[in-house]
């Protein structure tokens, strides 16, 4: 590396050697041509390169985990019926739990590796029920969450809240003779808890409903009710919305 000379001493060296003499053209382009060399020369040998390392650190997302308090409607709580396939668990649900007669099920439809939804028809052409599924914490089979329809939509009891009887039932539907059937079901193979019905808007017209309905203790912890509408052609159930919910 070449020494380094303040710019400022050149200046100074500079200025001496031309106040001694009047220099010619030709001595002050030697100078000139000097300094631009000696300048560089200082440029290239304090030119310093400086080494930055990058870390980066590695992130693993972990597998995401049940919620708090997650809320299963079916299969049984007592483990007598598990399911391997998520439409196994569907079927089982909607005619087990909810009532329906040899219904048209779909196709499962991924959602996250570890949920999704079957749609259920009463027939063919009937109104869609999507059945909500998952594999809760710990486990291979598969749960039912709940299930919903675009005719009934309550917003009260909310999904996986706590309730006592009675319970206040709220939310809005449209059926034939504006008549919506509701069942309060523990998480088993029994006889529901209590029946009764609201009456919110018919022949397509979405209307609000707003009830109380008591009910009689559960044996399991979980539960769910169940508000389901039935053909005026045979009285089968028809489509159907399941509120899973926790019994206080």
């Amino acid at each position: 590396m070449s020494p380094w000379i303040s710019p400022l001493k050149l200046a100074e060296s500079v200025t001496m050697a031309l106040n001694q003499t009047r220099p010619s053209i030709d001595r002050m382009l030697y100078v000139l041509i000097g300094l631009i060399l000696l300048l560089a020369t200082v440029s290239c040998g304090e030119q310093r390169t400086e080494s930055t390392t990058v870390t980066t650190a590695t992130t693993s997302t972990p597998l995401a985990k049940e919620p708090a308090g997650q809320s299963v409607v079916w299969p049984p709580a007592d483990g007598s019926v598990t399911y391997a396939d998520p439409v196994d668990a569907a079927v089982g649900f909607a005619t087990d739990f909810v009532g329906f007669t040899a219904p048209v099920v779909g196709e499962f439809q991924q959602g996250d590796a570890r949920s999704g939804e079957v749609e259920v028809r009463p027939t063919a052409t009937g109104p869609i029920t999507t059945v909500l599924l998952r594999q809760v914490d710990g486990e291979v089979s598969w749960s039912v969450l709940g299930a919903v329809t675009d005719s009934i939509t309550p917003t009260a009891p909310a999904a996986g809240s706590v309730v006592q009887s009675p319970v206040a039932l709220q939310g809005s539907s449209t059926a034939s003779e504006g008549t919506v059937d509701v069942a309060v079901r523990s998480q088993a193979k029994a006889p529901p808890l209590a029946i009764g019905f609201v009456t919110g808007g018919s022949m397509g017209q979405m209307g609000p409903f707003e009830t109380t309905l008591e009910f009689a203790s559960s044996s399991t912890p979980d539960g769910a009710i169940v508000f389901s509408t039935s053909s005026m052609e045979d009285g089968r159930v028809w489509e159907a919305t399941v509120v899973s919910v926790r019994f206080g």
